[in-house]
């Protein structure tokens, strides 16, 4: 039975959880949820995911949520993307990393300054988070010098972890001419076979909304 991941192109987290299913071969089929109408508010999602939230893999009836979680699931069950047996602990490292200092505040810093109307858009907030988010990608920026992959010789979880948010096109104060490492990175995930930018491998884009 074909996997599925309830999914929309918007999200960052869960496309980290669509690259990885992608990467590695997986078989699924993305569901779109209309979250910019509600639907992670519904009783009907809340019973899906009592978080509220996307992504949410279902296989077989079995539910993971978190896009750790289901990148995890993905790496197990193929043996794919989770690096040296000797590396664990470095992929979990950068995964909650990533988690706590870049993508957290990547998506909010993202959706306040382009999907809100922009009389509601906190200025001193934005540029808060944004200021942290700099702290971050120097972060990712030093550790990637010389380095093709955030573990090891090869691509792993960590990797389509902390790159969730760094493809979209819209602005939230990241621009990878800015950072030279980064923007290698990115480029050699983009290389990957099978890689789709979030745009085309999952429902959903700002073009298909009506603007505000």
């Amino acid at each position: 039975m074909t996997a599925k991941l309830h999914c929309f192109g918007e999200s960052g987290n869960a496309y980290k959880a669509a690259l990885t299913l992608t990467l590695a071969g997986y078989d699924w089929e993305p569901v779109f949820v209309d979250f910019f109408n509600g639907e992670t508010r519904t009783e009907a999602f809340r019973k899906l995911n009592v978080m509220g939230e996307v992504p949410v893999f279902d296989e077989d009836g079995r539910i993971l949520t978190q896009s750790g979680s289901i990148m995890y699931h993905v790496a197990n069950r193929t043996g794919k993307l989770a690096g040296a047996r000797d590396e664990a602990e470095e992929v979990l490292r950068w995964i909650l990393w990533d988690n706590h200092k870049m993508s957290s505040q990547a998506g909010s810093t993202r959706f306040l300054m382009n999907f809100l109307p922009a009389e509601k858009r906190p200025k001193e907030v934005i540029a808060f988070m944004q200021a942290r988010l700099k702290a971050a990608y120097a972060t990712l920026e030093t550790h990637l010098t010389g380095r093709d992959w955030l573990v090891g010789d090869a691509p792993t979880i960590a990797d389509l972890s902390c790159c969730g948010y760094l493809y979209y096109p819209e602005p939230f104060g990241f621009s990878r001419d800015d950072w030279p490492g980064i923007d290698r990175w990115l480029g050699n995930i983009a290389a990957l076979p099978g890689w789709k930018h979030p745009y085309d491998l999952m429902p959903g884009n700002p073009s298909d909304r009506d603007p505000k």
